[in-house]
């Protein structure tokens, strides 16, 4: 590939950010907003605790 080569899509995703220029200050906010979350350590230990081991064969009947 060569080395300036930039697909349709690079180019437009470049355009549009030019054109709309809060476009990733609204994609940081999202993101913090669904995704960036303090994880509760204890809730996550409790959730370890309470794992049921797997079968090799999840299908396999007793």
């Amino acid at each position: 590939m060569a080395k300036h080569y930039e697909s349709e899509i690079t180019q437009f995703l470049n355009q549009y950010k030019q054109q709309h220029a809060g476009t990733e200050q609204r994609q940081r906010e999202g993101r913090a907003r669904l995704w960036d979350k303090p994880i509760d350590q204890e809730l996550q230990d409790g959730f370890r605790a309470g794992r049921v081991a797997q079968q090799p064969y999840v299908y396999q009947t007793d």
